[in-house]
């Protein structure tokens, strides 16, 4: 890897074109200096080497296709389109050129003339791996993950161990539903190659996935076997024995998993998880805490630590920490509605409609967020502005709920003939809402009998 990063032929091109200098190079080596531009995502430097070249090489097929290739990365489709033209009678026996033509068709949503170029290219018995594998991408792009199966398969035959094709055959019996099938064949696979990492880890996960999760943990120990650095893994061993409840066990596997990370805050936040399930809710707020120091801005640990103080019954702690976390994440509403909730608790009522007025900003579609933010504005005498926030709720929910609110708050206002009305259209929404809202609001137990006879 290091001897690609440091390509003398691309020290020379560049300190050529940095100093406006002329050198020769052949056709071979512009294709390996481009070559090195695509590969490292370069496209512009690309371009520039494709041009350079064909400038001293104005006839080199192979730089043309280089060239064509270098217009697809640059979604050029139209120049790509004439130069593919130019090509085609010269360049047909040329598996890149095949390969770009391909590119061309599957960029445009054209898989089925894409798979044609393949097929072609397949006919020269070069890049089969990767041809099989391109095919069966279009056929996934088709939807249909049978062919697609077929080919990722057939992928695998000319490089048994490559992981793309084998994670893909994994993905194609999943869709089929083939379960059986996909075990069988990995079995099979996992004799043959017993030290692929990718094989267990897919073993594993097929057995999570039927949350079999003593067989997962077999499929995932294999590969830690292979490769204990496999931090991922650990995870997911993780998740096995917290799916069985084990949460013992999850905290071992993951302070095993602690060793190996540099940033340990998640894995931290994992193990408070599998305390606070485990009834430890010290020892949860402890790892919480850790959490936070190696990430002060790591805002699940903060929620969680206020959902463990509400559980000890400590609210103060609780509002401190639902606080600190919507303060990094304010978008998050389910964070706004907790906060919300924890401010009405302790009875800090103003204080709440901030993150209630940002509900019904972010969420008008849910009902109980105007009918919340019109119940708090009442219980601090806000009456007036509450009626603005009914009628507008009224706009798109009509509730039987909101039209008791309203009439409550007309009535509290000494606006008698609109609170009757408010009032007449809850009852005919919901006249079983009556008694409990009378109880709420006392001004409704003086006046329905007024809007029911009016209404005989």
């Amino acid at each position: 890897m290091e001897e690609f990063f440091e390509n003398e032929l691309v020290e020379k091109f560049e300190a050529m074109v940095e100093n406006n200098d002329e050198f020769y190079f052949e056709t071979e080596e512009y294709e390996e200096i481009i070559i090195y531009y695509l590969e490292m995502g370069d496209i512009s430097f690309a371009d520039m080497a494709t041009k350079y070249g064909l400038k001293i090489h104005p006839n080199s097929l192979d730089l043309k296709v280089k060239q064509f290739e270098v217009l697809l990365e640059l979604e050029k489709y139209p120049e790509a389109k004439e130069l593919m033209n130019e090509l085609k009678e010269s360049c047909m026996d040329n598996t890149d050129f095949l390969v770009c033509c391909a590119k061309y068709y599957s960029n445009l949503g054209n898989p089925r003339r894409s798979i044609e170029y393949c097929e072609k290219g397949l006919e020269l018995e070069e890049e089969e791996n990767f041809l099989h594998n391109f095919i069966a991408d279009e056929f996934v792009n088709l939807e249909d993950p049978f062919k697609a199966l077929k080919h990722y398969k057939l992928a695998l035959n000319f490089d048994p161990q490559d992981e793309y094709s084998l994670e893909n055959v994994m993905s194609c019996y999943n869709q089929l539903k083939r379960s059986d099938e996909a075990i069988e064949f990995l079995n099979g696979y996992l004799d043959k190659f017993a030290f692929s990492e990718t094989a267990w880890y897919e073993y594993g996960q097929f057995y999570f996935n039927r949350k079999n999760y003593e067989e997962a943990i077999k499929g995932f120990d294999y590969l830690l076997a292979i490769n204990p650095q496999s931090v991922g893994v650990y995870a997911n061993k993780a998740a096995c024995f917290e799916a069985m409840g084990e949460w013992s066990k999850a905290i071992s596997v993951y302070e095993e998993m602690l060793a190996l990370e540099y940033t340990k805050s998640f894995t931290f936040y994992k193990i408070g998880l599998c305390y606070k399930e485990n009834k430890q809710p010290v020892l949860a707020l402890n790892s919480f805490q850790k959490s936070l120091r190696d990430d002060p801005q790591f805002y699940l640990s903060m929620m969680e630590q206020s959902y463990v103080y509400e559980e000890m019954g400590a609210m103060k702690e609780a509002l401190h920490f639902a606080k600190e976390a919507v303060s990094l994440n304010e978008s998050n509403l389910d964070y706004q509605k907790r906060l919300a909730f924890l401010y009405i608790e302790g009875g800090k009522f103003e204080e709440s409609l901030v993150c209630l007025k940002r509900l019904v900003d972010l969420e008008p579609e849910r009902f109980y967020n105007w009918y919340a933010y019109s119940e708090v504005l009442m219980l601090i005498g806000e009456f007036e502005e509450a009626v603005n926030v009914l009628v507008e709720a009224t706009k798109s929910h009509i509730r039987a709920e909101l039209f008791y609110q309203l009439s409550n708050c007309y009535f509290q206002l000494n606006s008698q003939k609109k609170g009757r009305e408010a009032l007449a259209t809850a009852l005919n929404l919901d006249p079983h809402l009556l008694e409990d809202m009378q109880q709420k609001y006392p001004f409704l137990k003086e006046e329905v009998d007024k809007v029911k006879t009016k209404k005989k």
